[in-house]
């Protein structure tokens, strides 16, 4: 045999080796997603080199266990990419492409074909647990949207715990306070959910626990079980306000924020703790990412800047790279080997690559903005199948990313006021005419716009927004939300 014939037969066998694998692992590994909430590229000890005084041993140790993603793309905010998650779609295309606020119209509808209708379509057994942020009505929430329950559940964003302290402040008429009471629920099926307890500063400290607490609980009584499950865990930090309960203070060097921090790298440990502990370690994947980059300026004044978007400038709600860029990592023993990439990878494609994986054919009859990203996962193949990512917020694209290269339409600044506000409480502007380009690889902070010596650039970029323009005749978009264009 020749030694090109030999290669080739290596290489055959390699490949015929890989999918055995895949054939002899159970057809439906259990899976736990984590979803941390506003956590920066920087806050975490294995993507900050260490430099900060923030312990996070647990999600180091997740992160050399599989594969990490120094390229993980997410959407500008909190709803934005949860629901890009839950649908594999752009957030623009399910109306949900601004943070819901109270009073808010926009929700996740019952037609689009969620993660939690994947799984239970594929024979699992399906729980949500913690912070859902997509419901303004009742059929948008987990238990309605195929999830077997919901626990510790609530609708909103943390924030709301401050609601009552500056209502009363404020004097704010009884019937309003009232209606602004946010909740803690669950349900066990669908239809309408019970409320446990008031969502508010003294719960604050305690959720975290609470949602490991019944995570646990979960994995251990599906471990039992003669069906696979999938566990999506909403987790609360380091979203403000970040106080803590007695035991996680001064856990970290750098205050409150980096505390919230460790209590949420303590929570993720318990839930790891606990799949190795009932035995399905092995047949498990595990998922941890967060949903979008830090709040540096639009928190409390106590953690004016705590939160860290790495060497990126940018932060939740604007679309610079250090609001969609953030920390990702799959670990699946024996199937996914251990090792870190800076291809790209966004958050869309999660729901059509565990589809994927359990054998759950994509809906074909609207757009699908996630890749199927399995064979990338798995090393049959080294590259990432995606090279592009776009951002909306409300019905505005605002920045497209092409390989290396980012692109702005507008540009973000900050508000007025000492401190000066950015990300959702900044402001936005026109360029002129022409869009700001960026090398993201030669220039991590965007500090240099290189439109002058790459227009050539903008033929990719011409292009991807007409594929996507294509795509909106036939699928046509709902009704973005807005609350400051009023016509």
């Amino acid at each position: 045999m020749s030694s090109r014939h030999l290669m080739i037969a290596i290489v055959l066998i390699a490949a015929a080796v890989t999918d055995n694998a895949f054939a002899q692992s159970s057809a439906k590994p259990n899976v736990v997603l984590m979803l941390a909430d506003n956590l920066g590229y920087g806050d975490v000890g294995v993507y900050n080199q260490w430099t900060r005084g923030i312990p996070t041993p647990r999600i180091d140790q997740l992160a050399t266990e599989g594969v990490r993603f120094t390229q993980f793309l997410v959407e500008a905010g909190c709803t934005p990419s949860r629901a890009g998650l839950l649908t594999g779609r752009l957030s623009v295309r399910t109306g949900l492409s601004l943070i819901i606020l109270p009073g808010g119209k926009n929700t996740l509808q019952d037609s689009e074909f969620t993660l939690g209708e994947m799984f239970k379509s594929a024979g699992y057994h399906t729980a949500y647990f913690g912070k859902w942020h997509l419901d303004a009505e009742s059929k948008s929430q987990p238990q309605n949207q195929g999830f077997d329950e919901w626990r510790v559940g609530f609708s909103g964003t943390t924030d709301v715990t401050l609601y009552p302290t500056s209502m009363k402040q404020a004097q704010a008429p009884e019937a309003l306070r009232e209606a602004m009471v946010y909740s803690i629920v669950e349900a066990t099926g669908p239809g309408e959910v019970k409320i446990v307890r008031p969502y508010d500063l003294e719960y604050r400290k305690q959720i975290e626990g609470d949602i490991a607490a019944a995570s646990i609980a979960y994995i251990r009584k599906q471990a039992a079980a003669n069906q696979p499950f999938f566990a999506f865990i909403g987790w609360t930090r380091p979203h403000y306000p970040n106080d803590v309960s007695i035991e996680f203070v001064g856990k970290s060097r750098i205050g409150v924020y980096g505390d919230s921090v460790a209590e949420l790298d303590y929570r993720t440990g318990q839930v790891l703790d606990e799949i190795k502990a009932a035995g399905i370690e092995n047949n498990t994947i595990v998922i941890f990412i967060s949903d979008n980059g830090p709040t540096t300026t639009g928190g409390m004044p106590q953690e004016l800047y705590a939160g860290d978007p790495g060497p990126f400038r940018g932060e939740l709600g604007d679309a610079y790279e250090g609001s969609i860029r953030t920390v990702g990592m799959v670990k699946w023993p024996g199937m996914i080997a251990p090792r870190v990439t800076n291809e790209m990878v966004g958050i869309h494609d999660l729901l059509p690559t565990l589809a994927s994986i359990v054998g759950v054919k994509m809906p074909t009859d609207r757009p699908i903005d996630g890749v199927d990203q399995r064979a990338f996962l798995d090393g049959r193949q080294p590259q990432s199948n995606r090279d592009t990512h776009l951002t909306f917020i409300g019905d505005r694209l605002v920045a497209v990313r092409w390989k290396q290269w980012r692109i702005y339409p507008v540009e973000f600044l900050s508000s007025r006021g000492n401190p000066a506000g950015g990300g959702y409480i900044g402001t936005m502007r026109e360029t002129a005419g022409y869009p700001q380009i960026y090398n993201i690889e030669a220039d991590p902070k965007e500090q240099v716009n290189v439109a002058h010596l790459n227009g050539w650039v903008l033929a990719a970029y011409l292009r991807i927004i007409g594929e996507y323009q294509a795509s909106t005749k036939k699928y046509p978009n709902p009704l973005a939300p807005s609350i400051t264009s009023v016509r």
